[in-house]
């Protein structure tokens, strides 16, 4: 895949990748969230894709424009690609643009005392590991747009619980992997990383119980309005 003429690292995904194990002493019916509505199903994939397709044809310049930026900036491939879990703990690909200093992700653990997200994220105020330009693409959520091709791919959806590491997942309840995992959510709309971790898994919760198209329709709203007003970090 090529954006600006900039070449995507390789993406290969295993034949063979590991799995995250679904507790079936969840607090879910996993067969009942499987059985909702077909419609809804239907008109939920057909959305993803009809949106995140003409997502994607309109902010192509744009998209090329920020690869440019961040290549400029210190050389290095400007995306970024990461192992999360997704619907029933199966391992994908999530694509981003890169926000961080290349091999940043090692100098976690240095940090990791110095953690204010009160959830299950990692964040930190003036992060050292985090690029110039970093800093504004996540401000306004930018450098998860690339997340529209996992839409498309069918690995997430547009609206959903958000995807963590295996890592940080490990320590999540495995009934949040009951829907595909999506941009946007109950919790980034609602106090994000000043919510505590079992906040965040209760708002995943209850989108599960409350899913429909009125939902999904939303939280989109209400994403565009958080978004646009610069509340991300």
């Amino acid at each position: 895949m090529k954006i600006g003429g900039i070449p995507m690292e390789k993406m290969t995904v295993l034949e063979t990748r590991p799995e995250i194990s679904l507790d079936t002493n969840a607090s879910f019916n996993h067969t009942s969230v499987h059985n909702r509505k077909f419609w809804y199903s239907i008109l939920k994939r057909i959305g993803d894709v009809f949106f995140s397709l003409l997502a994607l044809v309109l902010l192509s310049p744009f998209l090329i424009i920020i690869s440019i930026l961040i290549f400029m900036e210190d050389r290095h491939n400007p995306f970024y690609v990461q192992d999360r879990v997704g619907l029933n703990g199966r391992i994908f690909r999530i694509y981003k643009f890169r926000t961080m200093r290349v091999n940043s992700h090692a100098k976690r653990d240095e940090l990791l005392s110095q953690n204010e997200d009160q959830g299950a994220n990692f964040m930190m105020t003036n992060d050292p590991r985090v690029t110039k330009i970093g800093v504004f693409l996540r401000k306004f959520s930018i450098d998860e747009l690339l997340q529209l091709f996992n839409i498309l791919k069918s690995d997430m959806s547009i609206i959903g619980p958000r995807p963590f590491i295996p890592e940080e997942q490990a320590e999540l309840p495995s009934d949040r992997l009951l829907v595909k995992p999506g941009l946007s959510c109950y919790w980034q709309i609602g106090g994000k990383n000043s919510l505590s971790k079992e906040e965040q898994i209760e708002l995943d919760r209850k989108y599960i119980r409350e899913c429909s198209i009125g939902t999904d329709v939303k939280i989109v709203f209400k994403t565009i309005v958080h978004v646009l007003s610069g509340k991300n970090v």
